[in-house]
């Protein structure tokens, strides 16, 4: 998947919205709540409840999965768009991103 295709899909998602916080930054968001960071060169997504569940799929990944900056210990992940995680585990990850920050939104807010 392309950058493009990523953020096409993630946007797709009931409720979701682009946003750009900071200048050059795409996010994706639900309810407020960024689920997908969109910018650079590869996407940054929610993948477990904290570093040590995220660190699974790098471990599994290598050279296409770093911690996120900031907020790595938190579960986040920055999955490189260069072929290496096939499509459909790729948007299977969008997915579980989406589906954790809607859990932690208010009724009120969920889609």
């Amino acid at each position: 998947m392309n950058h493009d295709e990523i953020a096409t899909y993630a946007l797709g998602k009931p409720g979701a919205v682009a946003d750009e916080p900071w200048e050059g930054d795409l996010v994706a968001k639900v309810g407020g709540k960024i689920f997908a960071f969109l910018g650079g060169e590869g996407v940054g997504l929610k993948c477990g409840r904290d570093a040590d569940e995220a660190a699974e799929l790098r471990d599994r990944y290598p050279a296409a999965v770093t911690a996120s900056p900031y907020i790595g210990r938190f579960g986040w992940n920055v999955v490189a768009l260069d072929g290496t995680m096939p499509a459909d585990e790729l948007r299977e990850l969008v997915d579980e991103s989406y589906d954790a920050i809607v859990a932690k939104l208010p009724k009120s807010k969920r889609p």
